[in-house]
C-alpha cells in the first residue's frame, strides 16, 4: 500500500460512507445533497487509485463519473422541484469543501503525472468535477431562474 491508495481509502471511508448513509436515510433534501456529494467524492478517489495502481483506465472511470454524476443530480432536481421548493437543500459549506478536495487531488495528480495527454485528461476531469458539483448544488438550492418552469 502506498500513499495514493491510503489517501483514496481514507477518502472513501470518511467521505463516501457517510454520504451513502445520507442517501439511504433522512429527509429528501439531505438525500439529494448526499447523492451529489457521493459522486463528487468518489471521483477524486478514482484519480488517487489510478495514480496508486498505475492504471490509466481508472481516470476514464473518473471522467465518466465527473460527467454523469452532476447530470444525475440535475435530473433529480428537475423531477423533485415541487418537493424541494418548500425546503430547498443548502449545503454550501460541504459543497465548497468537496470541490476544494477534488481540486487539490486533481492538482496533486497533475503534478505527479507530468506534461502530456494524461495531464489534459486530468484537467478536464477536474473542470467537470468542480463545475458540475457547483452547478448541481446551485440547481438543488433553486438558484437558477426559470428552472421551475417546464
Amino acid at each position: 500500500m502506498n500513499g495514493w491508495t491510503l489517501t483514496a481509502t481514507a477518502a472513501l471511508t470518511v467521505g463516501v460512507g457517510p454520504t451513502v448513509w445520507g442517501v439511504a436515510t433522512g429527509p429528501l433534501r439531505r438525500r439529494v445533497v448526499a447523492q451529489n456529494l457521493s459522486t463528487s467524492l468518489a471521483c477524486p478517489a478514482l484519480l488517487l487509485l489510478a495514480q496508486g495502481y498505475d492504471r490509466p483506465s481508472y481516470v476514464d472511470l473518473a471522467l465518466l463519473l465527473a460527467l454523469l454524476g452532476p447530470v444525475g443530480t440535475l435530473v433529480f432536481a428537475r423531477l423533485l422541484v415541487e418537493d424541494l421548493a418548500s425546503d430547498p437543500p443548502r449545503a454550501w459549506g460541504l459543497t465548497y469543501a468537496v470541490a476544494a478536495f477534488g481540486g487539490g487531488v486533481v492538482v496533486t495528480v497533475c503534478v505527479a503525472t507530468g506534461p502530456g495527454r494524461a495531464l489534459v485528461k486530468l484537467l478536464v476531469v477536474g473542470a467537470l468535477l468542480i463545475g458540475g458539483n457547483l452547478t448541481a448544488s446551485r440547481a438543488l438550492a433553486g438558484g437558477f431562474t426559470g428552472s421551475r418552469r417546464g
